[in-house]
């Protein structure tokens, strides 16, 4: 039989490994996006007949094609604090031809004239799109427009996106413009700031004017958008505590992290194992039942996870909405993840089942297994699956809650992607161990044996990536 030449250990070793690979790759990744940001600096002049034709092209026609393209534009014939910009871009960017209009994305990719901007730049962006393009600066240095600070850019420039501008006017809160530019939640990114819902102007191009149909003026900038306003209410509210509610970045780290935890957590692969055990009991000729119910049973838990990911997300979203609690919730959450990390860390030196806040409590356990024993065919280990996640839920819920409270920041809709691959990351083990089984490298009884030997050494490993996601959270590395 094949098993006789399977390690179970070894194959369990090996998906641990797996996991943690995966983890580690995440780590060197950035954050998750649709299509990378293209950024370019666009020098113009009010009155040039050249600008005339261009203008349109770029800056209403392109920034509105493509959503992830963003153009820093200087006028320097009106704003003569802009013009020395000329002579420093053509300087460090060796642009051929010192005059407007000009384009520059890099030393190399850099468009001057009307007719090559209108002829050649839509390719260039295009290519770009690939990639991402970092935003140009005066001094020859380039920085990616999500580390970019607005306020230090010289002159004034305005900043186009989509369908809005950001006009900037002084000096300003890097942070809040760039989220207000970005978010397709107005209200929810004026949240914590200070503004003043405006008569939107004219924006002048070179020949015509761009007009908006909403604006608000913040310290130092105006921003001006088409589509649905806001209410005409002045707020005030401590800058500081914007800056201080705003959530960090999301990235794949975090959330295959917390994933990663739950995946190793051995009440997950316990209740699978004592499943799959039901179900060759019950009928050990027909070896396809164990694929067709471990499959139903890991898509249950999959479907219900979701659904507790969302009620868990609204839950968090509520309580932010009533209070200030948004301001401390993610150090707080990065110190249950620490706490957490602890529990499990001592069930490494000290373990005892039925652990608090790390295992399934040992007063549930009978109820279950009496449940589970009932499992006769693959469509009961689905609904039993449905109704067993409620018995799992106090021992996998901690780095859920955490994962929820981190996405809370994000709209439901945008958060449902995050969702499923933390819940694919956490069904991951039991879909492996329901393969393993089926193909005959191992019997139930060596993956429960395998578990039982060596469920201090997950704890730990559980134990150390929350512990050190904890503390990168709350000194806010992550």
């Amino acid at each position: 039989m094949v098993s006789k030449y399977f390690n179970i250990g070894e194959c369990m070793k090996k998906l641990t490994v797996a996991v943690l690979a995966v983890l580690l790759y995440a780590m060197l990744m950035p954050a998750v996006s649709a299509q990378e940001t293209v950024c370019g600096v666009y020098i113009t002049g009010i009155g040039c007949p050249h600008c005339a034709r261009a203008d349109p092209v770029l800056l209403e026609q392109f920034v509105n094609e493509y959503p992830n393209l963003v153009i820093i534009e200087y006028e320097i014939y009106q704003q003569s604090g802009n013009a020395p910009l000329l002579y420093t871009y053509h300087e460090n960017y060796n642009t051929s031809i010192l005059g407007v209009p000009g384009v520059i994305f890099s030393h190399e990719e850099n468009i001057i004239g009307d007719t090559p901007i209108i002829n050649n730049a839509r390719a260039l962006i295009e290519n770009l799109s690939e990639n991402g393009n970092p935003c140009p600066l005066p001094d020859g240095t380039t920085a990616g427009f999500d580390s970019l600070d607005i306020g230090s850019l010289p002159g004034k420039p305005k900043i186009w996106k989509k369908d809005r501008v950001l006009i900037v006017e002084g000096e300003l809160d890097s942070t809040l413009a760039k989220n207000i530019l970005e978010s397709d939640n107005l209200p929810e990114a004026l949240a914590y700031a200070e503004y003043e819902v405006a008569e939107p102007e004219p924006v002048a191009l070179s020949g015509k004017n761009v007009f908006f149909e909403n604006a608000v003026r913040l310290q130092g900038f105006t921003y001006q958008w088409n589509g649905q306003g806001i209410e005409k209410t002045n707020k005030t509210i401590n800058q500081t505590a914007y800056r201080e509610a705003q959530p960090s970045e999301l990235t794949l780290t975090k959330i295959l992290s917390l994933a990663a935890v739950d995946a190793v957590n051995p009440c997950a692969i316990a209740v699978l194992t004592l499943m799959l055990i039901a179900i060759l009991t019950y009928n050990p000729e027909k070896k396809r039942n164990v694929i067709l119910a471990g499959s139903a049973f890991s898509l249950a838990v999959f479907v219900m996870y979701l659904f507790y990911g969302l009620v868990i997300i609204k839950f968090f979203q509520i309580i932010q909405a009533l209070t200030a609690a948004r301001i401390w919730l993610y150090k707080i959450l990065g110190i249950a993840a620490v706490v957490l990390g602890l529990f499990n860390i001592k069930d490494f030196f000290r373990y005892s089942p039925g652990g608090f806040a790390t295992e399934m409590p040992m007063r549930l356990r009978p109820r279950l297994k009496k449940i589970i024993e009932g499992i006769t065919s693959p469509g009961g280990a689905f609904v039993v699956g449905i109704f067993v996640t409620l018995f799992l839920l106090p021992c996998t819920i901690g780095p859920y809650i955490i994962a929820g409270g981190i996405l809370s920041a994000f709209e439901l809709i945008a958060a449902i992607p995050w969702l499923l691959l933390y819940n694919l990351v956490f069904v991951l083990p039991m879909i492996a161990i329901t393969i393993i089984i089926y193909a005959g490298f191992a019997k139930v009884e060596d993956v429960s044996g395998w578990k039982e030997k060596n469920i201090r050494h997950l704890h730990l490993i559980a134990g150390i990536i929350m512990f050190l996601l904890g503390v990168a959270m709350v000194l806010g590395m992550v």
